[in-house]
Formats: C-alpha cells, structure tokens, sequence
C-alpha cells in the first residue's frame, strides 16, 4: 500500500454516501463529505509549505472539521500532534518547541497568546474554530476537494502524544502507520464492529481514546458515529436509543447511573458499553448490569501502545480486570528490579509487546533505552498480576507503591478493601512522608451521597483482612477525588495535598 493507514481507514471510503457523522444539528456527514473535506485541508496544509514528515501541531475543539484535519495530516503524510484543549499557553511553548512543529492550529480565542510564541520558535499559526470557521478552513475552502495521497510505510510516524509528564518533562510517544493501524484491526475484530454500528461518540479527539480507539476502529469498520462535543448527560441519554456502542470513562458510567431514565428500555438498541482510562469500581459494574442488562467490558491500553488487553466479548467480563492480551500482543508481569518474569498470581511490572508499541520517545534516547528493552517489550509503569485464569489485574502505578519501614505496599490491595465498606463511594490510597516509616499508608475515603461511612468499622475491616503493615496509619474524608480529564485519580495531587500530614510540618 502506498499508504497503508490512509488506504486502509480512509481510502475505501472516498465518494461513499455512507453516513460517517451523525452531528447533533441533526445534519449527517457522509464518508464521502468528509474526505472531500480532508482533501481540501490536506491542499491547504501542502500551500502553506508543510511537507511530509512535518508536526502540525493542533489545539482545537472537538468537531467535524478538528477529525478531517487528522485525516488531511495523514493523507499529507504529516504527524499529527492533538493537544488537550486544558493546556496553557507555557504547557503548548514547551510542546511546540520539543516537537519543531512546523505549524500550530489553534482556535481564534488562543492567537492572541499562542502568536509570539509561534513566532519565535519559527512555527506557522493557523486557527480553527468549534463552529468550523478560521484561517485554516478559509485556505481549505479556496482547494480542490481531491489530494494525491502521499507515500507512507508501516514504520513512518503518524501521530506525536506527549504523555501527562506527572513526573517530569512530558515525553512525546512517537506512533507509527503501523501502530494505529494494527490496533484498529485488532479491535474491530476482538469487540465484532461493522458497518452497521453507530457508535455514541462523546470522548474528546486529543486523546488516543477518543482518536485513535473511537474514530480508528469506526472507519475501519465502516461504521458511524453520533459525533458529540463533550458528555452531556441530557444529550447522552437522547442519543443513547439511536446508538450500538458507546465508549467512554467510568465517569460517563457513574452519572448515567445517577440518573433514572438509565433503564433498560432506553439502551435496547445497543450491543457494547466499554471503559477505560480509569478503573472502574465493581459496585459500578454490578449496579450497571442490574439497571440495563448490560456487562460493562473494560480494556487496558495507555499512550505508547494503544490497547493491549480487553475483557472478553463473549465470555466472563470479570469485574476488577482488563481481561486479556489483544492476539497479537504479548504480556509479562517481571520482577522491577531484575527484569525477571514472574509466576502467574504475583505482583510486578507489566511489559508488553506487539506491532502496537509505540517506535520510541521523540527525542529522548535515553528514556526509550530505559523503558523500551532491545526486545521489543515497553516497560509500561504500571503493575498488575495475572489471576489463574490467565485475567490481567491492574494493581496500579509503579510510582504509586508505597514503601513503608522497608515493606513495598500495593495501594490497590487496600483500596479493594476500603471500597467494599458501608458508605464508601471510592477510595484511593498513597503514601505520604513519615518520620519513621520513610512512608506511611494514608486512606482517602469519598462517601456515597448522604451516607457517613463509619472509619473505626473500616479501619477494623482493613486489620481483618491485610497484613499489620498495609494497615492506613489514617483514614480521611474528601467529597471528591481530583481526577484529569480522562478521569485517572490524580494521587500526585493528592500526595502533595497530604504531604505534612505525619511530620508536623
């Protein structure tokens, strides 16, 4: 192929009346429309000076013409680089200088900020806006609505993600053609998309789970999607009887559950709910399927890999879990210090490897050396264990672990625990500085609405069942967990909030 991600998720598409976008206007967007307009980018992109291989970096909103821009950079044989709409204008200098992106997109109400940093790092600005309007459009309405696509392989970048940087600088993933794509096939076939599936489409495009999991798998599978620009519960539940699956964060799943016209009648039309970028409780799990029928199926995927694991399509979709490695994926737990492979049930540092690893980080040698072993297997971060049944578990960050008076403690082991008392909504677990201990285990308790969980009766539940030095030397009270805007708890916040709480500082 001579572009293998173009011809594969968009090519077979072009001049098809098939629907593609279901837009909440009412308006539809056909395959067809879409890559017309794609084209049209793509010319305007080619008329400004970019040439392949170059990062157009993008801060948009959410909307038709944000996704026919990421179509238009592959077509152009461009790397695109979608940015969280959150970012500030010193977090965009930093991504826009580490990545040479020749030029920025970015809506109008940002150009004010954005221009002398263009500027001065030698970067093109164009601005698009939620409304479809902007430089870049106007340059795309003046080209023809064809474009000569251009020559790629499985190896060349598609897309630069930076990942959160929690701990450091941000470091850009560099994904390939042959990353996105071999997901989006793999997808399609482990969760059984097609043609006929309307997928419920509320995540934003920034992210590799609302762009290259949402949109990815609904191209190559021939699909549409209800295209919306952020979860609105109102407009959720309206669009809820057109659709077949949604996608989301277990925030979708929780607020559609705090609202009674969630039934069972409502969702009849639909085949497939999945999470993830953040576990999702079992209490979440199990008031879901009583309300709708419906077993939510979680997966495990991350920025430099896309999806690894999913649960079972047809089978158990075990609560706690992220089921399986995706065919063609292969996953270890090893032991963090060594690197050894651990036996099935232990706890280590899960490792993955398959033609959905990402190519390195964009220059950083050093830290795709140290996380990226000469065989292949990325050194994910993250730990889990793998049950006896062959599900994988997540058990949390490897920064996370807590080590408390020379014994390594797993935060989720205690929050399991914490979240199956009377009251509890959900827990979260760190480790926070203690005079004696090096660390000690502090609980973060958020109550269910109008209940008042009893904290003797939990801390007499955790000495029950966890080894004395597990035990949280305090359990405290927070109406609410903060979370980034894929709903991941942010224990790094949460670290620095309870950081004096032991040492009397």
């Amino acid at each position: 192929m001579a572009n293998p991600l173009f011809d594969t998720l968009f090519g077979l598409h072009a001049g098809s009346d098939a629907p593609f976008l279901h837009l909440p206007s009412g308006q539809t967007v056909s395959y067809g429309e879409f890559l017309a307009q794609a084209a049209r980018i793509a010319n305007a992109t080619a008329s400004i000076g970019l040439k392949p291989g170059d990062r157009l970096a993008a801060q948009v909103e959410k909307s038709p013409q944000a996704l026919a821009l990421y179509a238009a950079c592959v077509q152009a044989g461009l790397v695109f680089l979608p940015l969280n709409t959150a970012y500030t204008v010193e977090e965009v200098t930093y991504f826009i200088e580490d990545s040479g992106a020749a030029v920025v997109v970015c809506d109008e109400a940002a150009r004010e900020g954005l221009a002398p940093v263009a500027a001065r790092l030698g970067a093109g600005l164009e601005t698009l806006n939620a409304d479809g309007t902007g430089s870049l459009m106007a340059k795309a309405d003046a080209e023809p609505a064809d474009f000569p696509t251009v020559a790629r392989t499985g190896g060349d970048l598609a897309a630069l993600l930076y990942t959160s940087g929690t701990t450091g600088r941000s470091k850009g993933a560099m994904l390939t053609q042959g990353n996105l794509l071999s997901n989006a096939q793999a997808l399609v076939r482990e969760w059984r998309f097609g043609a006929e599936d309307v997928l419920l489409h509320a995540l934003p495009i920034f992210h590799t789970h609302g762009l290259f999991v949402a949109t990815n798998i609904t191209l190559a599978a021939g699909g549409s999607m209800i295209f919306l620009p952020r979860f609105g519960l109102d407009q959720i539940i309206a669009q809820l009887p057109r659709a077949t699956a949604m996608m989301g964060v277990p925030t979708f799943y929780t607020r559609l559950l705090g609202d009674a016209r969630l039934t069972r009648d409502l969702v009849a039309r639909m085949r497939l709910f999945i999470s993830g970028s953040a576990p999702l409780l079992a209490e979440t799990h199990r008031q879901f399927e009583t309300r709708t029928g419906h077993r939510i199926l979680e997966r495990y995927g991350m920025t430099e890999t896309g999806m690894n694991t999913s649960n079972p399509y047809a089978g158990e979709r075990r609560a706690g879990t992220v089921g399986f490695p995706l065919p063609g994926v292969e996953l270890k737990i090893t032991d963090p210090e060594a690197g050894a492979t651990l036996p099935r049930g232990e706890i280590g540092q899960i490792e993955v490897r398959g033609p959905n690893v990402f190519k390195g980080y964009w220059q950083m040698p050093e830290k795709t050396r140290a996380e990226l072993r000469e065989d292949g297997f990325f050194i994910t971060g993250d730990l889990g264990r793998i049950d006896a049944d062959g599900y994988v578990q997540i058990v949390g960050r490897n920064k996370d672990l807590i080590i408390s008076g020379g014994y390594n403690i797993y935060p989720k082991e205690i929050e399991l625990v914490l979240d199956e008392q009377a009251g509890v909504l959900e827990s979260a677990v760190i480790g926070v500085p203690h005079p004696d201990f090096g660390e000690a285990v502090l609980g973060v308790i958020v109550p269910k609405t109008g209940e008042a969980p009893n904290l003797e009766a939990m801390d007499a539940a955790v000495r029950r069942s966890l080894a004395r030095f597990k035990h949280p030397r305090a359990l405290v009270l927070m109406e609410t967990l903060p979370r980034n805007a894929m709903g991941k708890v942010q224990k790094n916040v949460l670290r620095e909030q309870f950081k004096d709480r032991f040492t009397g500082a």
